[in-house]
């Protein structure tokens, strides 16, 4: 009996991909740095970026200082862009994530969140229409830890106070994100209503995993 729904954040319950995108290739080009030159540090702290170790604010200082390009000016805009755009996501949402989530809570589910993220999304999550929805939240800026890593699955888990094989784990894909679930003893299903053929988002179909076209569906299934 399913008795908790566990969501990924990106490309799950909001996209990039219905806004102005604002990645490495994006900054690179407000810096007026040649991406390739700017990836070498931007994509080498990618991860001490997801698990805390390193801010937005102290990478771009870096790059744009080790390229000769850094002005108090520049280093706002860029860092502000960066928090607007993430901010961007959370008004293209599909129109029934607010449905499903309110149907979740209104049939007693409980609600939790693993997402991998930067600090410049943290504070940009929890205060999104979203955030309210969910009993248990694990970051992995705040949580030291990123997916696939199980540490952070059993944690959310925990939060919630239910087993693993009592919840229902809903992501994109990306990250090995439903292998790990799986292998912890969750269901795991493909969320597929944001995928876009063609782009650059992290994951394509899971042959391996039940796909979900529409949100709404998911209501079906929780209650089976």
């Amino acid at each position: 009996m399913i008795k908790a729904v566990i969501f990924d954040m990106y490309e799950t319950l909001i996209t990039h991909y219905q806004s102005p995108l604002y990645f490495g290739k994006q900054i690179a080009a407000d810096a007026g740095i040649p991406e390739s030159k700017f990836r070498e540090l931007w994509d080498a702290t990618e991860s001490d970026r997801t698990i805390g170790k390193l801010t937005l604010e102290e990478v771009i200082e870096t790059i744009l200082k080790n390229n000769g390009c850094y002005s108090k000016e520049l280093f706002q805009k860029i860092v502000q862009k960066r928090i607007q755009v993430k901010e961007e996501c959370f008004r293209h949402l599909h129109r029934e994530i607010i449905p499903l989530l309110s149907g979740l809570k209104e049939s007693g589910m409980k609600v939790g969140l693993i997402s991998n993220c930067f600090s410049e999304e943290v504070a940009v999550i929890r205060k999104s229409v979203l955030f309210p929805y969910f009993d248990a939240a694990c970051l992995s800026y705040e949580q030291k830890v990123q997916k696939p890593d199980a540490e952070i699955f059993r944690r959310c888990v925990n939060q919630l106070n239910v087993k693993a094989e009592e919840c229902l784990y809903v992501g994109d894909g990306g990250s090995h994100e439903l292998e790990a679930a799986k292998e912890i003893g969750m269901n795991a299903v493909q969320a597929v209503w944001y995928l876009q053929e063609g782009t650059n988002q992290p994951c394509g179909r899971k042959a391996d995993f039940q796909q979900i076209e529409n949100p709404l569906e998911l209501l079906k299934i929780v209650s089976e």
